[in-house]
């Protein structure tokens, strides 16, 4: 499965473009959507402005890194929609958040439990805090996941 573009646009909304870089809520320095700036290729970009387009090429090339993984992490059958909330989960947790969440484990339980509109809405914190920004987009994410 890939994501569509429904999926892609919506971690575009979720993340919004910034062009210059900025440090995310684990004060590591991003740009674009959301792309870490954590290879050569993405260096020169600290004294730089990305522009969309790049910024886009970076996304679908994380994007493309997090869907390689899913295979190994959902072990049920999940629509597109499921999928794409997902996705844009994994996006902004990192796999390994996924791989131990609640989340997950019901999602491969029973795909369609609602109780998975909840275990989304666990993952609002950073630094302990609950962030108005993270509680916005777990909701998005669910309201994606159990759209018909």
């Amino acid at each position: 499965m890939k994501i569509s573009q429904t999926g892609i646009d919506l971690i575009k909304e979720l993340e919004g473009f910034r062009p210059n870089v900025y440090f995310d809520s684990a004060h590591l320095p991003t740009i674009g959507y959301g792309t870490l700036i954590d290879s050569q290729e993405e260096k020169k970009y600290l004294n730089t402005p990305i522009t969309e387009e790049e910024a886009t090429n970076f996304l679908l090339r994380d994007i493309s890194h997090v869907e390689q993984l899913l295979p190994f992490a959902i072990t049920s059958h999940i629509n597109q929609n499921q999928y794409d909330a997902i996705v844009s989960f994994t996006y902004n947790v990192g796999i390994n958040n996924l791989r131990k969440s609640s989340l997950l484990k019901i999602v491969n339980k029973s795909p369609d439990d609602r109780e998975i509109y909840n275990q989304f809405m666990r993952w609002i914190y950073a630094g302990g805090k609950p962030i108005d920004g993270l509680a916005s987009r777990r909701r998005k994410e669910a309201e994606l996941y159990f759209k018909s």
